[in-house]
């Protein structure tokens, strides 16, 4: 019989920034398949979680941003999605904020970059529901960000 595991509750900030009609995305490769991510991290303890998100987009894209406002609140819970067996015990809570860019948006190279990153790239918003962006939740409100303008809210545990 295995043994129980712990859950672990892990808090994290990503980044929407938006420029020109564009929103800027890792691309990577993850378990064999390419797609996108938002940037985006960790919270160390201690960090607010709107500098979790200027960090890691700094970390990850080498552009400094604006935190303009939360967008969404966005649960993960493993034992609800397709990988419950592989991520057992894995509880994420990401809370997405609306940022822009500070600099030139076009100065992209960041200087801890995911293990999966294989790259950044400027997307038009219009494009995002036909790309592989994971969490797939997240298409439809990013893309609605062209037209609609920022909503916010809870999204609730989606994978």
């Amino acid at each position: 019989m295995a043994e129980p595991v712990t859950p672990t509750i892990r808090t994290s900030a990503k980044a929407v920034v938006l420029h020109d009609g564009h929103v800027l995305l890792q691309r990577a490769n993850w378990e064999g398949q390419d797609c996108y991510f938002l940037p985006g991290g960790g919270q160390h303890p201690g960090e607010p979680l709107d500098q979790t998100a200027r960090r890691e987009v700094h970390e990850e894209t080498g552009l400094r941003v604006t935190v303009e406002r939360m967008l969404w609140l966005r649960e993960y819970i493993s034992a609800n999605h397709e990988h419950a067996d592989t991520e057992a015990g894995t509880h994420r809570i990401e809370t997405i904020f609306h940022c822009t860019p500070e600099g030139d948006p076009g100065r992209l190279g960041g200087h801890a970059e995911d293990d999966v990153q294989t790259g950044l790239e400027w997307v038009e918003l219009e494009k995002l529901p036909g790309l592989n962006l994971l969490p797939h939740a997240l298409r439809q409100p990013i893309a609605a960000l062209a037209t609609a303008g920022p909503s916010s809210g809870y999204l609730g545990d989606v994978a």
